[in-house]
């Protein structure tokens, strides 16, 4: 060894060179930024593993209105809800290699066109192919066994009369949305004799007679519980619909203001509304026609039979 200088072995050589790489080698991020409704998020999770396998070199991390529809899923590595996640900038974001998608799939041509399904417009945006995916919610084994809290004597009924946030609602009925009473009542009376029927319903929504009624405060997962040993689940678009969806179930979903073609599934059996005589009332429609909540004067029906033939689908179901 010549003075001043300190020799290094080839061994010691390689191996300072894989402590070096190994130094340098950081974790890769996809961070996925959705915020909405409960069945929005749900809707998201049909995607999870296309993500997944499309960035297959990053850790998937979700920050999401609705943490516990995405909880399970082996496809992604952290899971925050949306206001709920401390140093994240620093832990995600500041000098990483990370990918941030926080598109709002509601604003794209073809969502406000109606041409276009909500997962397919994600999909646009996320760069994945759209294979009519289906979401995925997974449940772990605590709680498949939730579905023994709606065992009854008789088989079981769900019908979901109404939907949405459970306050900050103006009104109580959401005409494009919401079962109609009528209609509702209808298809208690064809089936109460031989089933528990479940109401499932917002706090402030209308009494059906014959019904166990369900408004109270539930988890996501106990209120899915519900659906799965259901004979029959009669819905509305709402969360509900996406949820049964994700366990490969039918139902049988009423469509008023919105439309499947957006929201639903080919799985399901949808009864769209009668098309409406549309004279004035969207006086306030900017890029959609018609809002989910409080405006209603945009409800272009004077009667209920002119939304639903209750007869037609009453014989139907």
């Amino acid at each position: 060894m010549q003075q001043g200088y300190t020799y290094i072995s080839k061994k010691e050589e390689n191996k300072e060179s894989v402590l070096e790489f190994k130094s340098k080698a950081v974790d890769k991020y996809f961070i996925w930024h959705i915020q909405g409704g409960l069945g929005k998020n749900i809707a998201a999770t049909a995607l999870c593993k296309d993500l997944k396998e499309t960035y297959a070199d990053r850790k998937l991390i979700m920050v999401v209105s609705y943490p516990e529809v995405f909880l399970n899923n082996p496809y992604i590595d952290r899971v925050y809800q949306i206001g709920q996640a401390p140093y994240f900038y620093q832990d995600y974001i500041e000098n990483k290699d990370v990918i941030i998608s926080r598109h709002e799939p509601y604003n794209q041509t073809s969502h406000i066109t109606k041409t276009k399904h909500l997962i397919e417009n994600w999909c646009d945006l996320l760069g994945i192919k759209y294979t009519e995916q289906q979401p995925q919610v997974f449940a772990n084994f605590v709680q498949r066994q939730l579905t023994g809290l709606w065992k009854r004597q008789k088989p079981t009924i769900v019908i979901q009369t109404g939907g949405g946030p459970t306050q900050g609602q103006k009104y109580s009925y959401s005409w494009t949305r919401d079962m109609p009473q009528d209609l509702a009542q209808a298809i208690v009376n064809k089936f109460k004799d031989q089933y528990h029927i479940f109401q499932i319903t917002r706090p402030d929504g209308y009494q059906l007679e014959g019904v166990e009624r369900v408004d109270q405060q539930l988890s996501n997962i106990e209120l899915f519980a519900i659906l799965v040993d259901a004979q029959k689940r009669i819905l509305i678009d709402s969360c509900l619909q996406h949820a049964v969806a994700s366990f490969k179930l039918p139902a049988t979903v009423f469509w008023i203001g919105t439309s499947p073609t957006v929201f639903g599934y080919k799985l399901h059996n949808n009864i769209i509304a009668n098309l409406p005589k549309k004279a004035n009332q969207l006086i306030g429609s900017y890029l959609f026609d018609f809002q989910f909540e409080n405006n209603i004067h945009e409800c272009p029906y004077i009667e209920v039979k002119d939304i639903f033939d209750i007869n037609t689908i009453i014989n139907r179901l």
